[in-house]
This record gives C-alpha cells, sequence and structure tokens, in this order.
C-alpha cells in the first residue's frame, strides 16, 4: 500500500521550500499554487463546489504560499475571478502571475492567439478581474506559430512600459526562444512541463539557472510508474515518512534553486499536503539516486 503522509500539516508553511526573487525584486516563496483545478471540469466553466474552492484560495496566505499562478483562459476567465474574490485587496506580499495568449473554444481546448491586439485585451481584461493596477508578473501562455514573434515580444515590452505588467515571462518555450524575448525584454520566468519523470525541459532549466530565470515548472507532482510498490520511490515514501507525490514536489524543490513549483487543487487538505512538501529534506544520496530513476523514466516514454 502507497504510505500516506505523517507530516504534521498544522506546523508547515510554504516559507521552508525557501524564497526567490522574481525579476531580482518581487520576493516570493519558492514553493507556490497553480490555481487551474478551481475551476470547472476540462478547465471550462465554474467550480463543482465554489465553496471550496474560496477555501483552498483563502488558505494560501495562511500556509505561507505567496505565490500564485493562474491565467485567463482558465474557465474562461473563472480562476482569475475567484482569486480576486477570495483574496483582493491582496495582502501578505502576495504575488498574482497571469496568462494569456490562448483562446478557449470549449473544455480541453486551447488554440492560441498571438495578435498584439488580442494579448492586450488578456492583460486589460486580467487587471480588470482580478482588481489590480499593474500585473506583477505577466506570462505569454504560448507563442502563437502564425503570428511573427517579435510582434509578440513588441507588444509585451510595450505593455511593460506602459506600467500595466512589472515582470513578463513565457510558457513552453525553448532555449532559442528565451534568448529571443530577451532581445526586446528582460524573461523574469518560463513555465514548462517539469517533474521527477517528465525531463524534456532539462536544458530550459540549466539556461534559466544560469541566468537567474525563475523556472516555474507545471504539473510538478507527477511520478509515473516510480510510484508502484516496491520501486525507490515507494521505499523513500515509507523512509521520510511521506506520500510519493511529496516526494516528488520535494525533488523538484531541491534540482534548482530557480524552481518555483505550482502543485494545484481543488480540495483544501489536499493543498495542506502539498505544502508539506516543503518540511522535506531529501539527502544528497536520496536526490541523485531518484533523479537518476526518474530520467531512465523519461526515457522510456
Amino acid at each position: 500500500m502507497t504510505p500516506t503522509s505523517n507530516i504534521q500539516t498544522g506546523d508547515v508553511s510554504a516559507e521552508q521550500s525557501g524564497q526567490f526573487r522574481i525579476g531580482g525584486d518581487l520576493t516570493v516563496n519558492r514553493l507556490g499554487f497553480g490555481a487551474m483545478r478551481v475551476t470547472g471540469k476540462g478547465i471550462w466553466g465554474e467550480p463543482e463546489d465554489h465553496d471550496e474552492s474560496i477555501r483552498v484560495l483563502r488558505r494560501l496566505p495562511e500556509l505561507g504560499v505567496n505565490f500564485i499562478d493562474t491565467a485567463d483562459s482558465y474557465g474562461p476567465y473563472v480562476s482569475e475571478s475567484l482569486i480576486a474574490e477570495a483574496l483582493a485587496p491582496y495582502s501578505g506580499g502576495s504575488v498574482i502571475a497571469t496568462k494569456g495568449g490562448l483562446t478557449r473554444h470549449g473544455p480541453d481546448l486551447w488554440p492560441p492567439l498571438g495578435r498584439p491586439e488580442y494579448l492586450r485585451q488578456c492583460v486589460l481584461m486580467s487587471l480588470r478581474r482580478l482588481k489590480l493596477d499593474t500585473l506583477p508578473l505577466w506570462q505569454l501562455h504560448r507563442i502563437d506559430p502564425k503570428v511573427p514573434q517579435d510582434e509578440q515580444f513588441g507588444v509585451m515590452k510595450a505593455m511593460q512600459d506602459e506600467g500595466l505588467i512589472r515582470h513578463l515571462g513565457l510558457s513552453e518555450v525553448s532555449v532559442d526562444e528565451i534568448r529571443a524575448a530577451q532581445k526586446v525584454f528582460t524573461v523574469a520566468t518560463v513555465q514548462n512541463l517539469y517533474n521527477l519523470v517528465t525531463r524534456q525541459s532539462e536544458a530550459v532549466l540549466d539556461y534559466c539557472e544560469g541566468q537567474n530565470i525563475g523556472f516555474i515548472p507545471w504539473f510538478p507532482l507527477a511520478a509515473g510508474s516510480l510510484a508502484r510498490p516496491g520501486s525507490i520511490l515507494d521505499t523513500l515514501s515509507h523512509k521520510y515518512g511521506a506520500s510519493p507525490s511529496q516526494l516528488a514536489l520535494a525533488w523538484v524543490l531541491k534540482r534548482s534553486a530557480v524552481t518555483l513549483p505550482i502543485p494545484g487543487t481543488s480540495k483544501v487538505g489536499h493543498l495542506e499536503e502539498n505544502v508539506a512538501a516543503a518540511a522535506i529534506t531529501l539527502s544528497d544520496e536520496d536526490f541523485a539516486a531518484l533523479g537518476e530513476q526518474g530520467q531512465q523514466e523519461a526515457a522510456r516514454k
């Protein structure tokens, strides 16, 4: 049987994950929250339990989670509106990051749209929904291959210069794409799929580390078949008294000082379990062993 965590959630805080300064001046606790799952099925429409979603969001500052990542496409618009309902006016150093550049045509459908006028509309409407005068961090959700990159990067820089956005980031990009954007604006964050067993963004993470760019791994809890009974992850779960997902998250945190994982959930209990991972300190030996097994699992995909 897979062990459940025996870490006492009442004593943990995201502060235990360490801190990172986004763009050199926005200090956040590294273990953040991804607000995609507070919406409906298929990331479409209102959540099944509105009150529980609000409870999750209001629990964040109590747990020291001051970095919240969302997007206008989550719902669409639902996640941003719920964050404002639960937390505005924001206090305790909360940094609300959002994204734009995707459209929604139904559940689980995410076509990109990078025309400059649309990206500007995304930013203006996010400001309104989140009840902010300036977005602390706005990230291009995807580079639209049908629109010249310079047009997308150019309007981002223009909106930053106008004071609509404080820091700019990218999502699902290569090192070459980051370098292209850096010719236009300072890239503060990069958000790519990354976890213990999904490692195609290793080069991107290494580049971000060298540039002191915050690397936001989405879907950071995945452990694949490493969570099976008798695996190294299962064995270490018993050793640390933690769940496999907590150990997978602890591995991501230890991987680099620039990683800002954003596990998401729509349940308070699961949120507290995720934040408890901040209290886990993997030994160097266990970290290396997990990383090696994770890389082997990734290679089999």
